[in-house]
């Protein structure tokens, strides 16, 4: 993986462990996931448009046919993390059973669809990353509670969700050159479409209480959320997916450093194992 690529990958680990922290601490719910999804669609718009005008992109009817399959995955993606973390999943058990889920099944359909292959270096650090995020997860399954066995359900499904975007995507921007903040927008644009009526028959008014009550954390995580996965998809142009995907689980690490120390979750002699653990595999990924 190129320094750049590597550059661009942690950098959106950081952003997007931030706004995942941003959601756990909020509560979420309905009306607050629908109205990120709003606000990004006004906040993008204008770089959308440039992005554009400046590459010279033509739509075509195959642009929106894979545009609309991950704004689809996308959506069940966002509704069952924020289900996860509503139903009483630490920040440090959802997210890192999350991100290194989606990985892990990333690397084994790419290398089976895709035909990639990557080296030994590699792939022992991807499987290094996914090891140290279910150390880092400690055991979910000894929970006695319902509602936390719950909630590890939920995490394992959007772990899928995340496999299969991150397909879906990597094909959208390498194959098909659909611009990445491009499509990007329009995946959102999709989710917004299904989000908003879901929202106002799930929770009547939810849109308004959200903008009344939460309005600051809206407009963070609408910013965040799409700036981070503009980045992984810009990495993911040149740069094989079964590379960036498990590169990106170092956002496990820092999930994991606001859990305990803003989240006050615990347990940091288990955290230090598991961040040497990723930042070797981090490294078996510059090598391979």
């Amino acid at each position: 993986m190129s320094a750049f690529a590597l550059a661009l990958v942690v950098a959106a680990a950081f952003i997007h462990a931030s706004w995942n922290y941003l959601l756990k601490k909020s509560g979420g719910g309905p009306g607050l996931v629908a109205l990120t999804s709003i606000a990004s669609l006004a906040i993008y718009a204008p770089l959308a448009a440039f992005a554009v005008w400046q590459s010279g992109w033509k739509p075509e009817p195959v642009h929106f046919a894979v545009t609309f399959m991950s704004g689809m995955v996308h959506t069940a993606y966002f509704l069952l993390l924020d289900r996860a973390y509503r139903g009483g999943g630490d920040l440090s058990i959802v997210y890192p059973l999350a991100r290194a889920t989606g990985p892990l099944l990333t690397v084994a359909f790419a290398i089976a669809v895709f035909g990639e292959r990557p080296g030994p270096w590699a792939l022992g650090g991807a499987l290094l990353i996914g090891a140290s995020a279910l150390v880092l997860a400690g055991n979910p399954f000894a929970q006695s509670r319902g509602p936390v066995r719950e909630a590890v359900g939920f995490a394992l499904l959007t772990g899928l969700m995340i496999a299969i975007y991150t397909l879906l995507d990597k094909r959208a921007v390498a194959a098909y050159l659909i611009p990445p903040l491009v499509f990007d927008w329009m995946t959102n644009a999709f989710r917004c479409a299904v989000l908003l009526p879901w929202a106002r028959h799930r929770a009547p008014g939810g849109l308004s209480a959200a903008w009344a009550g939460q309005r600051r954390t809206a407009l963070a995580i609408a910013f965040l959320s799409p700036l981070s996965y503009i980045f992984v998809l810009t990495a993911m142009v040149f740069t094989p997916v079964s590379l960036v995907a498990p590169a990106r689980e170092l956002s496990i690490l820092f999930a994991a450093l606001m859990g305990a120390h803003f989240l006050r979750e615990g347990d940091v002699r288990r955290r230090l194992l598991a961040a040497v653990g990723m930042a070797l595999g981090i490294a078996g990924l510059a090598l391979g």
